[in-house]
């Protein structure tokens, strides 16, 4: 039987979502979790690789158990919540066919970059914020968001750590709003290169700080050169808000 999980997570304390050999990650609490419930070995594999000190609303996962262990899919949500970390929530399981993977499936995945746009920093929201104490002007990031619609090569906002065979993503909308003290930067695509969003939210940032004039994002766009954008935004703003599959999930 084949699984797939919706997990919630506050990324602050991992070491991005795949396992590595550097430190504690999503998958490594996920698997162990299994193993407790199962008392055999189970290896999650995720749709989205999130960065070390990134979190997740909606991120999805699927593994595979064997049917003379597996109990209703629907259940498994509740039994790994109590064999888990506070900060490592299930919101939903269900059982899929066992040719599916989220991760080839054709998808929307929304991200949210949350800047607190104050003097002084907040200790209760600084986990989830980027702290920028310069005015911004989010009218002006907003402007310089909209260069960014459609497909096009992302070379300039993709980390040189990006091991990729193609730079062309679409982007279906990129928005800026100011919340109160806080600006959010919400991106939505088909596919997310290495450190992109977070490329993009610096790059914004200097927008408005107006360091760049807007104009300046569709330049950066087109000389597809990393050294033109703007600086990567640390991953504690960088929310993976949900992975919305399309067409047939199963």
């Amino acid at each position: 039987m084949r699984v797939l999980l919706t997990v919630s997570y506050d990324g602050t304390n991992y070491c991005g979502s795949q396992i590595q050999d550097n430190g504690i990650t999503i998958e490594e609490e996920l698997n162990s979790a299994l193993l407790l419930i199962y008392g055999v070995s189970v290896r999650t594999d995720g749709a989205s690789r999130t960065d070390s000190g990134v979190h997740a609303k909606g991120n999805l996962f699927v593994y595979d158990i064997e049917d003379e262990k597996a109990f209703p899919a629907e259940k498994v949500s509740y039994a790994m919540n109590t064999r888990l970390p506070s900060d490592i929530r299930v919101i939903a399981s269900r059982e899929v066919d066992s040719g599916f993977h989220p991760r080839y499936q054709k998808s929307e995945k929304t991200y949210i970059y949350r800047i607190l746009n104050t003097e002084f920093d907040d200790p209760l929201r600084t986990r989830f914020t980027h702290h920028y104490h310069r005015a911004l002007d989010e009218k002006l990031m907003n402007e310089g968001a909209s260069y960014l619609l459609g497909e096009h090569d992302f070379s300039s906002f993709a980390s040189e750590k990006a091991c990729v065979s193609s730079f062309v993503r679409t982007i279906f909308s990129c928005e800026v709003k100011r919340v109160s003290d806080e600006i959010e930067i919400l991106v939505r695509g088909n596919g997310f290169l290495y450190n992109m969003v977070r490329i993009i939210a610096g790059t914004l940032i200097e927008v408005g700080a107006k360091k760049y004039a807007p104009s300046y994002v569709g330049e950066i766009l087109a000389g597809k050169n990393r050294n033109l954008a703007g600086p990567t935004a640390p991953a504690k703003g960088l929310t993976l808000e949900k992975i919305e599959l399309k067409g047939n999930e199963q």
